[in-house]
C-alpha cells in the first residue's frame, strides 16, 4: 500500500519548557491525519550522552527523559499547575540543552516524591524490564555519583592512574572527559568488573537514585506509549529508528561487554565509522564500539532480537541506520583521528535477521541503505526483501542518476526530499551550481520558486512503496534548520518548530498530494 508521512523528531515539537515533549504528540498526529498522512518517522528514543546526539545514548533501551511532558505529569496529578507555571525563557527554534535538562530534572524530581511505588503497572513495567532496567538504572545512579564526587578534584591520584591506562586509547581531552563525566571504564575496579559484591553494595548506597531512574523510565513508556496508541487508532504507524551501533560509555556495553571489542579494562580496541564519502572527505569516525560478532552468534543474537523486540514496543516499522554494516562495516583502529585508516571486515550478513526472525517472526525493518554500498549489500538487501532509501538531494548530477524517479527499478523504497543528515531542500537548493540548478528545474518543469513543494511532489508522485518528508521542507524552513551536519561536534540536534508553522493550509496541500497520487 502507497503511503505518505513525516519525518519529526519529538524533540523539535513545539514546546514552552524548551525542548519538544510527548505533551505535543497528539496535536502532531491529528496534523498528520488531517494531511493524509499515515507514517511518523522519528529519530532513535534513547536517552542520549554527551553531544546530545539520537545516535549516542546511555541505553539502547531506554528512553530520553527529556521527552517526559510536564503538563501529563500535572495530568496525573504528580506535579501542580503552579510547579510549571514559572518556566525559563527559551528560544523557540533552538534547543538550550543545558538549561532544558536543569529545568526538566527540577520538575522531575518534584513529581518522584509524589509517585506510588505500590502502583501495580509500575510494578509490571518493572518485570517486564528486569532484563535492562536495573543495569541502565545503577548506571546512571554511578555515573551521576562519580560525576559529583569527581567535580571538585582536580588530576587525583585516581585520575594520574586512569590516564596511565586511557592514554593508549585517547587523546588528552577524551581522557579528561571519561574521567570527569562518569565513564563507565573509569569506576573502581570492582564496580567496574561487575563483582557481585560490589554492585550489591553500590545498589544499597545509590537506591534513591537508582528508584528516580527507574520512575523515568516507567513515565517515558507510559507517556510514549498512550501517545503511539492514539496514533496508531487513526490509522498512523510510526517509523522507529535503530542505530547499528551502541555508545562505548552505555549501561549495554557494561554490562555486556564481551558483546563488544572492549577489553579487559574496559578500553575499545577498534571504533566504529564509515570511509571518505558525499558527507565528508575524511569520512565519519563515530568512535562507537564494534560487536564482537562471534559471541553474538554463539548466543543465537539473543540481544540483537531483544533490542528489536522493544523498539516494536515504541514504533510499528523499524528503521535500522547504516544496514550496510551488517553486510561489512568499517573497522577504525583506536587512537586514529579520522577514519581514513580503517579498513571493511565482514559482518553476519542474513544470519542476524534469520535468527531474529526465527525469534520474533516477520518484523517490518527498512534498510539505510546510503553511503558507499557495494554489490554484496545490495544483494544481503533484496535478498531479506527489505526497501532501501532513495533521496532525492543526491539525485541531480545527471540523468542516468540511481536516486532519479525515472531510473528506479522497483517500487520497494522509500523516497526522501532529505533526511535528518541533509540540508533543507531550500538550503540545499541555494547551494548548488547554476547548472544543476537548471537541470532541477527542467527535470521538474518547474521554476524553481517553491523548490521543497517541487521536490514533496516528486518524491510523492514517485513509484516509492511510501515517501517521507522532513518537516523542515514542508514547514519552507532554510539552512538554519538543519538537524545535523555529519561530522561536525557541535551545534547539531537543536532544531525546533514553533505550533504556528502547522496550519491548515499545509495540511491540505498535502492531503491533496496524497490523493492525487494514490498514497
Amino acid at each position: 500500500m502507497r503511503k505518505c508521512g513525516i519525518l519529526v523528531h519529538p524533540i523539535s515539537f513545539p514546546s514552552k519548557y524548551g525542548i519538544g515533549d510527548i505533551g505535543y504528540g497528539k496535536k502532531f498526529v491529528d496534523f498528520l491525519e488531517k494531511g493524509g498522512q499515515k507514517l511518523w518517522q522519528i529519530l532513535p528514543l534513547g536517552h542520549t550522552g554527551f553531544g546530545d546526539s539520537p545516535y549516542q545514548s546511555f541505553s539502547t533501551f531506554a528512553g530520553n527523559p527529556l521527552l517526559i511532558s510536564p503538563d501529563i505529569l500535572v495530568e496525573e496529578g504528580l506535579l501542580t499547575e503552579e510547579d510549571v507555571e514559572n518556566v525559563p525563557e527559551f528560544k523557540t527554534r533552538r534547543i538550550e540543552y543545558g538549561k532544558v535538562i536543569d529545568h526538566k530534572y527540577k520538575l522531575y524530581r518534584k513529581a518522584f516524591l509524589k509517585f506510588d511505588f505500590e502502583d501495580k503497572d509500575y510494578k509490571k513495567f518493572l518485570t517486564e524490564n528486569e532484563f535492562w532496567l536495573e543495569d541502565y538504572a545503577l548506571f546512571m545512579a554511578c555515573k551521576n555519583y562519580f560525576i559529583e564526587s569527581r567535580k571538585n578534584t582536580y588530576e587525583s591520584g585516581e585520575y594520574r592512574a586512569y590516564y596511565k591506562a586511557a592514554c593508549k586509547y585517547m587523546d588528552n581531552d577524551s581522557v579528561k572527559d571519561c574521567f570527569y563525566g562518569g565513564a563507565w571504564n573509569s569506576f573502581p575496579k570492582g564496580l567496574r568488573n561487575r563483582e557481585e559484591d560490589v554492585i550489591k553494595a553500590y545498589k544499597e548506597k545509590l537506591s534513591y537514585e537508582i528508584d528516580f531512574y527507574k520512575f523515568i523510565q516507567y513515565e517515558f513508556y507510559s507517556q510514549w506509549t498512550e501517545l503511539k496508541d492514539y496514533a496508531n487508532e487513526k490509522n498512523i504507524e510510526i517509523i522507529g529508528d535503530i542505530p547499528i551501533f551502541v555508545a562505548g560509555d552505555s549501561s549495554d556495553t557494561w554490562s555486556r561487554k564481551e558483546l563488544f571489542y572492549i577489553n579487559s579494562r574496559g578500553f575499545q580496541t577498534k571504533a566504529a565509522g564509515v570511509p571518505p564519502d558525499y558527507f565528508s572527505k575524511d569520512g565519519q569516525l563515530w568512535g562507537n564500539p564494534l560487536y564482537n560478532w562471534k559471541k553474538h552468534r554463539e548466543e543465537g543474537y539473543s540481544w540483537w532480537s531483544l533490542r528489536i523486540k522493544n523498539t516494536l514496543k515504541l514504533a510499528d516499522i523499524v528503521r535500522i541506520d547504516h544496514f550496510r554494516g551488517f553486510e561489512s562495516y568499517w573497522s577504525v583502529p583506536m587512537g586514529e583521528e579520522t577514519a581514513v585508516n580503517g579498513k571493511w571486515v565482514k559482518g553476519p550478513g542474513s544470519e542476524i535477521f534469520e535468527a531474529i526472525e526465527k525469534k520474533l517472526g516477520k518484523v517490518n525493518i527498512i534498510a539505510e541503505d546510503l553511503g558507499d554500498l557495494n554489490e554484496e549489500v545490495i544483494k544481503l538487501r533484496d535478498k531479506l526483501g527489505l526497501p532501501g532509501m532513495k533521496i532525492l538531494q543526491f539525485a541531480f548530477d545527471n540523468c542516468e542518476n540511481e536516486y532519479l524517479p525515472h531510473n528506479y527499478e522497483k517500487d520497494n523504497y522509500i523516497v526522501y526530499t532529505g533526511t535528518h543528515d541533509n540540508d533543507t531542500t531550500i538550503g540545499w537548493y541555494s547551494e548548488q551550481s547554476e547548472k544543476d540548478k537548471d537541470y532541477i528545474r527542467r527535470y521538474m518543469n518547474v521554476s524553481g520558486e517553491f523548490i521543497n513543494w517541487d521536490l514533496i511532489r516528486l518524491a510523492v508522485s514517485s513509484c516509492g512503496k511510501y515517501s517521507i518528508i522532513p518537516i523542515q521542507d514542508i514547514i519552507g524552513l532554510g539552512s538554519d534548520a538543519r538537524m545535523n551536519i555529519p561530522g561536525k561536534s557541535e551545534g547539531n540536534w537543536q532544531f525546533r518548530f514553533e505550533e504556528n508553522d502547522l496550519n491548515e493550509k499545509i495540511a491540505d496541500k498535502l492531503k491533496y498530494l496524497c490523493e492525487l497520487f494514490n498514497r
